[in-house]
């Protein structure tokens, strides 16, 4: 009994904290605090050699705490706890899945690098990708969630910058598709192009799995990016962003942090920690009544197609990479009204229980318009090119009921009216 190895559900309520040292409290009080104060001037300067990489920490040393822009109990506690469900050597938490995301790229890109992402990915990374690395110089190749590693690697060649390839950026499953990328192949490909000198980073955006659905890290990634507003955060009442991977990267990424500042404070921080305890029992009923739903909406009339993970035809590449690196097929699922945008529009404003609006992974169900609302700014060629389409809906689903989300589904479609002619081929 002495040797057992708790699961990370279990861990989630009391790893890394110690009572006795906030007056016993049974819950980890927010250290709403600014600095800390040093035993001594050695301490001191030992803890600011450590926070700027000056130098490595020994193995018995720890980092102290030394100010909340740098680190704090709140902070420190949480990502301990994250690193527990993807295996990570180390966490950083920021104040959104944005701020994870352009610190990353800022810390592992300079210019004259090459970028090569997978289609589609969020909205707003798309836009980051598109139009901010290519003004500092960073060139950048995106590529189709069907293509397979060898054309990747032939467009490489092709683009003439494959000397240059610094990462390889995935979005898996992808927003808004649920396109399904192989990482474990392209953690290959990354290699390939890897030396001594430079090695080729594989990052991953897990957000749309969480971290109990898929494990990047485990099928060759570097890092793992989360939007952490979503699942782990679970709620929709905070906006936060984490990375994580093993200890060299992470370094990098937490003494960029340290000078750009975008880290959480210790109120969201403490938040998550809330979130956390609950993490395995709401995406688990969430997972079940997305099925429900998928199931439901897969056999509909005014329904055109369905893309959920549970629905993928055994056989197909989609699945194989499925069966290979996801637990279970998640909670979001990207529907396809017969009709266009009116239709697509009618469906979102007759819906009573599940909410309009952006986001995923909450408590409550949501939906949305890719094409005009999270995906606005990609480029019209580029989604054609992606099926994103003026008749996707996107909808994740929540902890409710899935009898009661099916009727308001239900009640929501009968309103559709769709004109014959849009779709007598189909």
């Amino acid at each position: 009994m002495e040797n057992h190895k708790f699961s990370p559900e279990s861990l989630m309520m009391s790893h890394g904290y110690k009572p006795e040292l906030s007056e016993g409290a049974i819950k980890c009080p927010i250290f709403q605090t600014s600095t800390f104060v040093f035993k001594t001037a050695e301490e001191g300067k030992a803890f600011f050699e450590i926070a700027y990489g000056i130098r490595e920490k020994d193995p018995t040393e720890e980092l102290g705490l030394i100010y909340s822009r740098i680190n704090n109990p709140n902070l420190e506690i949480l990502e301990n706890r994250l690193c527990l469900w993807d295996k990570a050597d180390d966490c950083a938490v920021f104040e959104s899945g944005m701020s994870a995301i352009s610190t990353v790229l800022l810390e592992f890109l300079k210019p004259g690098d090459l970028l090569v992402y997978s289609n589609p990915v969020y909205g707003g990374t798309d836009h980051f990708i598109n139009h901010f690395l290519p003004s500092i110089g960073v060139s950048v190749l995106g590529i189709q969630p069907n293509q397979s590693a060898d054309e990747v690697m032939a467009m490489i060649e092709k683009s003439g910058k494959a000397a240059s390839l610094a990462m390889i950026y995935m979005e898996t499953p992808a927003n808004p598709t649920n396109d399904l990328i192989d990482i474990q192949s392209f953690a290959d490909l990354a290699k390939h192009y890897s030396t001594s000198e430079r090695k080729v980073l594989t990052a991953v955006d897990n957000t749309y799995m969480g971290p109990l659905w898929q494990h990047p890290l485990e099928h060759g990634a570097d890092l793992v990016l989360y939007s952490a507003t979503k699942y782990i955060g679970g709620h929709s009442d905070l906006i936060a962003g984490a990375v994580l991977g093993n200890q060299e990267v992470m370094n990098r990424v937490k003494v960029l942090r340290t000078f750009l500042g975008n880290m959480v404070s210790p109120n969201t921080a403490w938040m998550l920690m809330r979130s956390l305890e609950t993490l395995k029992v709401r995406m688990d009923k969430q997972t079940l009544g997305a099925q429900e739903v998928a199931a439901y909406l897969d056999n509909h009339p005014k329904i055109e197609s369905v893309n959920y993970l549970g629905l993928l035809k055994e056989g197909s590449i989609q699945y194989d990479i499925y069966k290979k690196q996801c637990s279970a097929p998640g909670a979001m699922i990207t529907l396809n009204v017969k009709g266009g945008e009116h239709e697509a529009f009618q469906f979102l404003n007759n819906l009573k229980l599940v909410k309009l609006a952006v986001s995923l992974g909450g408590t409550e169900s949501l939906a949305q318009h890719p094409d005009t609302m999270t995906h606005a700014g990609v480029d019209k060629e580029q989604k054609k090119l992606m099926n994103i389409t003026s008749k996707m809906v996107r909808l994740s689903v929540g902890v409710e009921d899935a009898k009661d989300l099916i009727w308001d589904l239900s009640q929501a479609l009968d309103k559709v009216t769709v004109e014959e002619k849009e779709f007598s081929h189909s």
